[in-house]
Order: C-alpha cells, then sequence, then structure tokens
C-alpha cells in the first residue's frame, strides 16, 4: 500500500484497481483521485474499486470528483464487468459508511456507482507506486470549480446547495487569471 494524498493507497491487478481511501476525503485528495484514475483509465484498467471501509466523511468536492470520473468512465465505453452482476458501472465503491451512503443518496449520485458491501482481498493485487506531482493552488480551485458543477448538472437539486461555492470558486480564479 503506498500513499498518494494523506489518505489514498491504490493496489493494481491484472484488470482491477483498487484505491483505499481513509479518514477524510476532501478536496486536498480530489487532484490525487482524478489523475490516477483517468491515468489508469487510459493505460485500459476499466474497473475501479473504492474501499471506504476506513473513510470517514466525503466533502463536496471529492463527491463531486468521483461524480465526475463517474459520469465520464460509465459513458465511455465501459464493459460489463464478470462477476459484478454484469454492471456498466467502472467504479464500485465498497463498504460506504450509513453516512456516505446517505450523502451519495441526498446529492442524487448513487446511480452512477455499483454499492457493495464485503472483503476484498488484494492478495493478488500490487502495490503501485505513485508519488504525487504537487499541486498549485489555481489546480485546487479548478478542480474544486468542476466538482461543484458536476454536481448541479447531475441533479438540480443540487443547485441551490453549490451555487454560491460556484461562484466564489469561479470568481477566485478569475483573479488568479488576472494576476
Amino acid at each position: 500500500m503506498n500513499p498518494l494524498a494523506n489518505n489514498l493507497a491504490v493496489w493494481v491487478g491484472d484488470s482491477l484497481v483498487c484505491v483505499k481511501v481513509a479518514g477524510r476525503a476532501n478536496f486536498s485528495g480530489s487532484v490525487d483521485l482524478k489523475t490516477l484514475v483517468t491515468s489508469l483509465w487510459d493505460k485500459g484498467y476499466h474497473h475501479f474499486v473504492l474501499d471506504l471501509s476506513e473513510c470517514l466523511l466525503m466533502d463536496s468536492t471529492f463527491l463531486g470528483v468521483l461524480a465526475g470520473l463517474g459520469l465520464k468512465f460509465n459513458h465511455n465505453g465501459a464493459q460489463p464487468i464478470a462477476g459484478n452482476g454484469n454492471s456498466n458501472h467502472a467504479i464500485e465503491l465498497l463498504n460506504p459508511s450509513v453516512r456516505i451512503a446517505d450523502l451519495l443518496e441526498n446529492l442524487g449520485i448513487t446511480h452512477l456507482f455499483d454499492i457493495t458491501r464485503g472483503r476484498l482481498t488484494t492478495d493478488c493485487l500490487v502495490a503501485l507506486d505513485h508519488a504525487p506531482t504537487p499541486t498549485d493552488r489555481k489546480e485546487v480551485q479548478r478542480t474544486c470549480l468542476e466538482a461543484h458543477q458536476t454536481l448541479m448538472d447531475v441533479n438540480p437539486a443540487n443547485v441551490p446547495k453549490f451555487k454560491d461555492v460556484a461562484r466564489f470558486l469561479a470568481e477566485d480564479l478569475k483573479k488568479m487569471d488576472e494576476k
């Protein structure tokens, strides 16, 4: 198990990637998650299991990045996954807490994932050497804005929850661009 952000670790098998999320999943790890999953997808890995058994909570940015990945990869030719009920979901959320499951449901993004309970054995998986690249403030802001826009696009009921945050992030990004 190798650390990415403070709370992410990854194992890779022949056709499966397992990302363990521990502690608080927030904006600081969202860029790493997005970069990791996207790069592995491009290398041919199309089944991701996010082990949430030790994840205490997720902030809206992390949830938005996760939703964006679900949208992108579920509609990008994901093949049915053997042994997974022939689902077309590229991302499986393993053992989310009741609190996280409620967040997913309340934001209207549960349909983007397979949500399962059980135990994942990592015996057949190899830890991936991946050192996170430094993330600048502008990239974090851009990711935060994109995540919140995704949550509003997926479910219009999320607009009142995130429109002010999205406006603030957009204004902040504009100021950064002007410098």
